[in-house]
């Protein structure tokens, strides 16, 4: 059995995301009697290390598969060479990294250490805060979901690709970092610990950091200073109530003795991630003189139960023993979540409802409010709930004068226009994009001795930042608007009444009294740009887009669907204004009754009809659903208030073929005898898929003749034509004709 083997190294950026996964065949993992998760050696121009797991079917035996991060590790290119040792598994003692600074000042050791969990590092490997979920350990998947929520909080969307450099590893080559490493900058002093010493988790502070995001404590170990209710624009009114609350528990409560009361300085601030609740907590704080002291909730769920509860328990001691003292605790749903609650949850609720009469000051944070237990909110536990809002286009304006007073702007720079173009941004993800448009224009003018950013690094930042709660969108926006799309003037009015206009005049709905449309249904033969109609009004209304395809919410297990349809509009409220465009929604939501599959979709269709006009407002919230059959759809779904507008999308006519094709071909060098209108009047039948594809198909007939060819002839266009063939069948667009007759609002 040999104890190395040499293989060629190839990328896969797709399925290996930085995590320090290498896949293998699953014989060469025989041949080196490793097993998936077993930490290797591997040697390039440099040694490091990476975690081992099976590669998918059909796989070389002679390769190994890294991502572009493992690769540059080993100093190596795609195709060389590379030996793979197996390695002991050693857990690593200590580990020391690098970063930017805009990194150490807001990710504490303690979230490091989660970042890290499960990979094996070595001494002067770039490694990214992209958690190994591949192969998580026993116990930390919930763990791992709960940093991934606290890393976007404090870094905005960069997290997921900011690299960091392993400065060193402890009395180890290569080493495994578990809940027993401890994690810390360079130049700092440590700070996370080892679970199993009796020491609190945080340290005691009164400091935050702007710009304003929702970061637990401090990454760095040194105090900044926290900000001023100032620099949180639009959280001032939350501000005023809880520093009056705070007050009144901290310096008067003679008052309330003398009136026979007392207050209860219980308070949750709800939000959504990365809003500024835990700085609007540390502003306040600092304002009625108040120390601060943070735990971060999921750190404390990753622990034993007999060990959090026993910390738990040390910091409601150390925190009633202080005069004016505020304990923070951010994510509380990790510690007492609304389905399943452990043992740890009936401890922690023990120790919330002490502090609180003792009369201690407790603030809790969620950003999923839907997902905390219940009983937290009793009158003795947290009394007081505060809301901080996702901000509006005039909220961002002044969060971004905020975020940018340090820079210095270019006469170009217009923050209003930044500002409308970034719907669903919080705090947070406005600090990511102007870090991004000041890296940006550092690049290109390093050489200047007084940079400015202008207007285009900001437009550089757009196209690479996203907001937090769109991480998991699964539809792209293009670039293209209702104007782009060719013909169809009765469809693209209805849109624009049904859908633009609400989401782009929200005030005048409410000054005239009327509630704007909450959904709109296009149907229409398969193929005639339907998904395109919803990127174009996308495109044109500035919004968010949350795209699901009607059969991904439907799941075996029982409440799972329904869950999944909540957890979707609840995404859609945070990130307003924004477009949900359910694909298919035949499959989702059919006819209830008649189903065989044990009353999932109907329980689906009663949940949709919840969140549509529910109680909880869908305010700048649009629903477009898309289907084939909307005679399937239960009719219910289509009642006023919820997919009222029904908008028949009908296959081209011979002009708007030709200005498919047109469209189709603006990249391609049409010969100037290739006639388009002519071309596009003899397409009976075609979609505007089928348009497409024809043009696609003209230019691989161009390529088969030759490689070097510069233009595209009628001649290949014809060949084409024998080719593509027409996917309309009459049948069905007659019939869908004569349901828009009785039906379509368009």
């Amino acid at each position: 059995m040999p104890d190395d083997l040499t293989l060629t190294v190839h990328e896969r950026p797709g399925q290996l995301p930085r995590r320090g996964i290498v896949r293998l065949h699953p014989e060469v993992m025989a041949a080196l009697a490793i097993n998936p998760g077993d930490p290797l050696r591997l040697t390039g121009r440099r040694t490091t290390a990476g975690v081992a797991a099976r590669a998918d079917a059909g796989a070389s035996r002679a390769a190994l598969y890294a991502d572009d991060l493992t690769i540059g590790n080993l100093q190596l290119r795609d195709g060389d060479e590379v030996t793979v040792t197996p390695l002991p598994v050693v857990a690593a003692r200590r580990v020391t990294l690098a970063g930017p600074p805009e990194i150490t000042a807001v990710v504490t050791g303690e979230m490091l250490r989660l970042a890290l969990l499960g990979k094996v590092v070595t001494a002067g490997d770039d490694v990214s805060l992209l958690p190994q979920d591949v192969l998580p350990q026993a116990g930390h998947r919930a763990l791992i979901d709960g940093v991934r929520r606290s890393l976007a909080n404090r870094v905005g969307y960069l997290w997921t690709s900011q690299l960091l450099q392993v400065v060193e590893v402890e009395d180890a080559e290569g080493a495994l970092v578990t809940m027993d490493t401890v994690v810390a900058w360079q130049g700092t002093r440590l700070s996370s610990v080892r679970p199993e010493r009796p020491v609190a988790v945080t340290t005691w502070e009164s400091a935050s950091m702007a710009p304003p995001t929702d970061s637990p404590g401090l990454g760095s170990g040194t105090a900044t200073p926290p900000p001023s209710i100032d620099d949180l624009p639009g959280l001032r009114a939350q501000a005023q109530e809880l520093t009056e609350l705070l007050d009144l528990g901290f310096h008067h409560r003679e008052v309330l003795n003398r009136l026979g009361t007392t207050v209860s300085l219980g308070v949750l601030v709800t939000g959504p991630a990365g809003s500024g609740k835990s700085a609007l907590v540390r502003a306040v704080a600092a304002g009625v003189g108040a120390e601060v002291r943070s735990v971060w909730a999921p750190e404390l769920a990753a622990l034993t139960n007999d060990s959090a509860a026993t910390r738990l328990r040390d910091l409601a001691r150390d925190l009633k023993a202080t005069e004016r003292g505020v304990l923070l605790i951010s994510d509380v749903e990790a510690l007492a979540p609304r389905e399943d609650p452990g043992p740890l949850a009936t401890v922690f609720r023990q120790v919330l409802t002490d502090l609180v009469g003792s009369g201690a000051a407790v603030v809790c944070t969620t950003s999923r409010p839907e997902s905390v237990d219940t009983s937290l909110r009793a009158p003795d536990l947290l009394a007081v709930q505060l809301a901080v809002p996702l901000p509006d286009t005039s909220m961002r304006n002044d969060q971004l004068r905020v975020l940018t007073r340090g820079m210095p702007l270019a006469e170009d720079v217009r923050l209003d226009d930044v500002a409308a173009r970034t719907p669903g941004f919080v705090a947070a993800d406005l600090g990511a994009l102007a870090r991004e448009a000041g890296v940006h224009a550092a690049l290109r003018q390093k050489e200047t001795e007084s940079p400015t950013v202008a207007m285009a690094d900001f437009e550089a930042a757009l196209d690479v930042v996203r907001p937090t709660s769109m991480a998991d969108s699964t539809l792209e926006v293009a670039h293209v608007t209702l104007d782009d799309v060719g013909d169809m003037t009765e469809v693209k009015e209805v849109l624009t009444e049904s859908v633009l206009w609400p989401l782009t005049y929200p005030d005048t709905f409410a000054r005239l009294g009327v509630q704007p449309p909450r959904g709109v249904l296009l149907y229409g033969p398969p193929g005639c740009g339907k998904t395109y109609l919803v990127k174009a009004i996308a495109g044109t209304g500035k919004a968010n887009v949350l795209s699901v395809k009607g059969a991904e919410l439907l799941s075996k297990w029982v409440g799972d669907s329904e869950r999944a349809v909540r957890e979707l509009f609840r995404r859609a409220r945070e990130a307003a204004p924004t477009l949900i465009f359910l694909d298919e929604v035949d499959a989702l939501a059919p006819t209830r009754g008649q189903a065989t599959d044990g009353g999932t979709t109907d329980r689906v269709v009663a949940a949709l009809l919840t969140e549509l006009d529910g109680v909880e407002s869908l305010r700048n919230v649009v629903v477009i659903g898309a289907t084939n059959r909307p005679d399937l759809i239960d009719p219910a779904l289509l009642r006023p208030g919820r997919l009222e507008r029904l908008v028949f999308v009908p296959p081209p006519d011979g002009e708007a073929r030709a200005a498919i094709l047109r469209a189709s071909s603006k990249s391609v060098p049409l010969d100037e005898a290739v006639d388009l209108d002519a071309l596009g009047a003899d397409l009976e039948g075609f979609s505007a898929a089928d348009c497409a594809a024809l043009i696609r198909e003209a230019a691989l007939a161009a390529m088969r003749q030759s490689l070097d060819a510069t233009t595209v002839t009628a001649e290949h266009v014809a060949s084409a034509r024998k080719r593509v063939r027409p996917s309309l069948d009459p049948v069905q667009v007659a019939w869908l004709e004569a349901y828009a007759s009785t039906h379509s609002a368009g």
